[in-house]
């Protein structure tokens, strides 16, 4: 018997297999992902187009003749309308082609690839940083009330002293009357690396260390107030297990979401942290190619950057579902 159709929509068939679970995790964690890094490098690459100011000016300097800005224009295509050097540049994205520096004459690959080790071990460092302190003195200030107080004050400080205040005061105190550290460099060997990105690891997790510690104590108080593990306590359960399996279990949701942002946000957080150290990573180089109006690196970096927290997020959301049964019926 054949299916018909009527004004009321499709058959139940048809519309049954656009919520096929397969076909569902495709849009969420491939489709959608592609979309949003595709939407955002269009927007970057039309602000960086329409921005004040003429590469080309900033290349040949104020003396240069109106044949030779012609000729230059022409030759890097900025006479080609924005859609079509979009295409072209995303296009060559796809085969590892970033476009080539107009202040350092070398391809963008060729400029990012030594930074992004620094700037990756940087960021590495400082999650690790993140998380640890973060949820300890989170998990204390929620499971202590006598605690609680003393934690709220130090996350407070930590999220209201932002990472360039935070990056002096430690500079002065460490750096240079301490000597403790290095004030400047990402150093040479693994572990010279590791001692000189220890400032700046610090620095740059401060804030978000607070942030996370804040919503920490306040998911696993909340929980530990909640009617059913006052039953259990009321019944003479293990403090422990009632942690475990009550306490933590549902507090993990939000403080997973929270972590796994405040990871995703670090590489765009290094930009103002590896200047202030003298480390050349992939944010020194954004903003030098900033002032220089070196567009082909900053949209390079930048694309870097929104890729990294997009698929940080995405892994993230997958985590939630894995979690979280009911995200994965779909209530």
């Amino acid at each position: 018997m054949s299916v018909s159709t009527s004004a009321a929509g499709p058959p139940a068939r048809v519309r049954a297999s656009w919520r096929h679970p397969a076909l569902s995790l495709a849009v969420t964690y491939v489709v959608g992902p592609v979309a949003t890094i595709l939407c955002a490098s269009f927007l970057l690459f039309a602000v960086l187009a329409w921005a004040p100011g003429d590469p080309v000016a900033q290349l040949l300097g104020p003396h240069a003749s109106d044949s030779a800005r012609a000729a230059i224009r022409a030759r890097l295509g900025l006479d080609d309308p924005m859609p079509e050097r979009y295409w072209h540049w995303l296009t060559g994205n796809l085969h590892g082609d970033l476009g080539t520096s107009l202040t350092y004459r070398q391809p963008v690959s060729d400029l990012l690839a030594p930074r992004m080790l620094t700037t990756f071990l940087l960021v590495g460092m400082s999650a690790v940083l993140i998380l640890v302190a973060g949820l300890l003195l989170g998990g204390i200030g929620g499971t202590s009330p006598r605690w609680r107080p003393l934690v709220n004050a130090l996350s407070g400080l930590g999220v209201a002293v932002p990472a360039f205040v935070a990056t002096t005061l430690l500079i002065s105190m460490f750096a240079v009357n301490l000597g403790w550290f290095p004030t400047s460099g990402a150093g040479g060997g693994f572990a010279d690396r590791l001692w000189h990105l220890t400032l700046p690891a610090i620095a740059l997790s401060i804030g978000y260390a607070a942030y996370l510690s804040q919503l920490t104590s306040s998911a696993i108080g909340e929980e530990a107030e909640a009617e059913h593990v006052q039953t259990g306590r009321g019944r003479g359960l293990p403090r422990s297990w009632i942690f475990r399996r009550h306490i933590l279990r549902n507090a993990a949701l939000p403080i997973l979401t929270a972590s796994g942002l405040t990871v995703a946000g670090l590489v765009a957080g290094a930009v103002v942290v590896e200047p202030a150290f003298g480390i050349d990573g992939i944010g020194s180089l954004l903003i030098r190619s900033v002032s220089a109006k070196d567009y082909p690196v900053v949209t390079g970096v930048s694309f870097l950057i929104i890729t990294v927290f997009v698929v940080v997020t995405t892994l993230l959301d997958a985590g939630q579902h894995l979690l979280d049964p009911r995200l994965r019926k779909g209530r």
